[in-house]
């Protein structure tokens, strides 16, 4: 089978349209367009639905995906290995992350990643866990950096703990507490990060069987804190969603503490190629002092 064909269909269902797949991977639309249909043709069924709007996956080429996405990853990972065999380290990684940790975490280490290991492409893709664990998943993502949670099938390297933490207006009752009790937040009007399902706090929320009423929910880390200064509610966070945000707010410890667990996450059915485990290796040299900075 011709990866050619499997790169754009992958890209075509990836991008939503042959014109897009076509300006990503240089070919012509119709050059997609025949590359999809030659693999439709050797497979014997259709794998996109195609319309004026675009393309969108048959049931049967939702199946296909993340099998189509392992055959290419697996002739770049010859490729790599070849490579690597001759002395030259090349490829490309993709790593799926929190916004935060994207943000505060990630831009170092891929820096000076990069300067150790030019002819290495990095990718970065931002999400909530939903789509992160969806990513790791279909394999568009090779590793993944965000909360451990009970029950999650990857191979997990835990990396530092992260204190959960009351945010809350500035008037508020119990501002200038040393501590905020979990428990009040049942009386709270509460702000859900993570477009309304952020599962680190609803984690919390069930270990504690509390059930706060949900006044907004909203996506942004700094829109959660935006709301919270004008006094329309409070929220709870780990403390790396607040660095670098100048907002008239409180932060305060929760009694008891919380925490979360960051860490870096990969399937473990997955054979790594040179390129990852090269940035596998140096990410978990690099942030194994992550709390200090």
């Amino acid at each position: 089978m011709e990866t050619a064909r499997c790169k754009a269909f992958v890209t075509a269902a990836d991008t939503g349209s042959f014109t897009a797949a076509a300006a990503r991977l240089g070919y012509t639309p119709s050059g997609v367009s025949q590359l999809v249909r030659a693999l439709e043709e050797d497979l014997g069924f259709a794998l996109l639905i195609r319309t004026r709007r675009g393309v969108t996956l048959t049931d049967n080429g939702l199946r296909c995906l993340p099998l189509m996405r392992e055959l290419i990853a697996a002739e770049s990972n010859l490729y790599e290995t070849a490579s690597d065999i001759k002395g030259l380290a090349t490829g490309s990684v993709t790593l799926a992350a929190y916004p935060s940790i994207a943000t505060y975490w990630l831009p170092r280490v891929i820096r000076e990643f990069e300067g150790l290991y030019p002819h290495i492409q990095i990718h970065l893709m931002e999400g909530v866990r939903q789509e992160i664990c969806a990513w790791l998943d279909d394999r568009r993502a090779d590793l993944a950096f965000f909360t451990y949670m009970e029950g999650m099938e990857y191979d997990w390297l835990p990396l530092a703990e992260d204190p959960m933490i009351a945010v809350l207006p500035a008037d508020h009752p119990l501002a200038e507490n040393d501590a905020y009790p979990l428990d009040r937040t049942n009386q709270e009007q509460f702000i859900m990060p993570a477009l309304g399902h952020d599962d680190d706090v609803i984690a919390l929320f069930q270990r504690n069987h509390l059930s706060p009423t949900i006044r907004f929910s909203t996506f942004e880390n700094g829109a959660v804190l935006s709301l919270i200064e004008q006094g329309l509610g409070m929220s709870i966070m780990n403390r790396l969603c607040t660095r670098s945000w100048d907002f008239d707010v409180r932060i305060r410890p929760l009694d008891p503490p919380q925490s979360v667990t960051f860490g870096m996450a990969s399937l473990p059915e997955t054979k790594a190629s040179p390129a990852v485990r090269r940035f596998m290796d140096y990410a978990a040299s690099a942030l194994k002092d992550i709390d200090d900075r």
